[in-house]
């Protein structure tokens, strides 16, 4: 039975790493910490999980969480992760780090988005980008795992075999993502009150967001080449659920049925991507719950123009979800225990 500990466990990732984990037949959770709700049960923060509620929040003493669990889940905010993960991983345990922290290659553009500088340089180089569907071989051999970001993760999916096929051109892609607002986090802000967000939907973070050079830092190594691209968020009125609109330049001609059969092909392995077909399009009620990553696409042939559109819950394949995909590729697990879920609608 393999020992796990979820380190920042009384957030909305954290809650669904509790629930997933607790479903999970060849795992147990032995200890999850909070510094504001120490003392308090599971079924305290979460009542959906009171059947966990044995477990005790307790706050994050590295030395004291060492010998109880052989990998560690870090759901902590960015720049709070870096020392804890470092930690075990040194000590020589396997870590799955949700935050962005080990995700960027470059610790110079890690300290230029997020406004700290990265102080564990030789933990950031052993580092693996835990997209399965991209790094799975290097994912089975690794013991430190960056989880992507929720945004990256949909909008790499939906580029992914248009780039590597060398479809479109590196200069036009533009990135339109809108997101429920478990996406900002488990917090009291005004600005993500029910009375500002029911029957609302903007723009955030226009050209700043953080997600943006993970991106680009993923979809370059793809292309072989440096790509930039026009990001911007949204912010929607429902709970979970991130939708991707993405629209490149195709070089050539092409029907959409053609390039259908290219995606269906570079995922046709993939036990958490699914490709629709043609005239169908992503819904993230159809993902809620899931890990899954739902893909539609279209050629708009009076402007040349690919239109990917992809589906995830921002709390599953966007995050934990992906991490315990991770963790069951890490220890040789079969891929999908625990994850085998249908979407929470019809």
């Amino acid at each position: 039975m393999l020992h796990v500990a979820i380190c920042g466990g009384s957030g909305y990732a954290g809650g669904e790493l509790i629930r997933l984990l607790s479903n999970h037949s060849l795992v147990k959770i032995s200890v999850v910490t909070s510094e504001k709700s120490a003392g308090k049960t599971i079924g305290d923060l979460f009542p959906h999980l009171a059947n966990c509620s044995n477990l005790v929040y307790e706050p994050l003493n590295k030395n004291k969480l060492l010998g109880k669990a052989d990998i560690f889940f870090m759901a902590l905010p960015h720049a709070e992760s870096q020392e804890a993960a470092d930690f075990f991983f040194r000590r020589g345990k396997k870590v799955i780090d949700l935050s962005a922290d080990y995700r960027l290659r470059s610790p110079e553009v890690y300290e230029d988005w997020y406004n700290t500088p990265h102080k564990f340089n030789a933990a950031l180089k052993k580092a693996v980008y835990g997209l399965p569907e991209l790094y799975r071989k290097k994912i089975a051999k690794a013991s430190l795992i960056a989880n992507p970001g929720c945004y990256p993760t949909g909008a790499i999916l939906g580029l992914y075999p248009a780039l590597k096929t060398r479809l479109i051109a590196l200069d036009s892609i533009v990135v339109d993502s809108v997101s429920g607002t478990t996406g900002a986090g488990r917090k009291a802000d005004a600005a993500f009150s029910f009375c500002e967000v029911n029957e609302g939907f903007r723009a955030y973070a226009v050209g700043t967001h953080r997600h943006t050079p993970e991106i680009e830092q993923e979809l370059s190594v793809i292309a072989g080449k440096d790509v930039r691209i026009n990001f911007t968020p949204h912010l929607g009125p429902y709970d979970r659920g991130i939708l991707t609109t993405i629209y490149a330049r195709l070089k050539g001609k092409a029907e959409t049925k053609k390039i259908l059969g290219i995606y269906k092909k570079a995922y046709a392995e993939e036990p958490f991507v699914r490709v629709l077909g043609e005239g169908k399009f992503p819904n993230v009620k159809n993902v809620r719950g899931t890990n899954f990553c739902d893909i539609g696409l279209a050629v708009n042939k009076r402007t040349g123009t690919l239109v990917i559109v992809t589906a995830i819950d921002n709390l599953m394949k966007g995050a934990s979800g992906q991490a315990v995909h991770n963790m069951n590729i890490m220890m040789g697990f079969n891929e999908k225990t625990a994850l085998a879920s249908t979407a929470l609608f019809p």
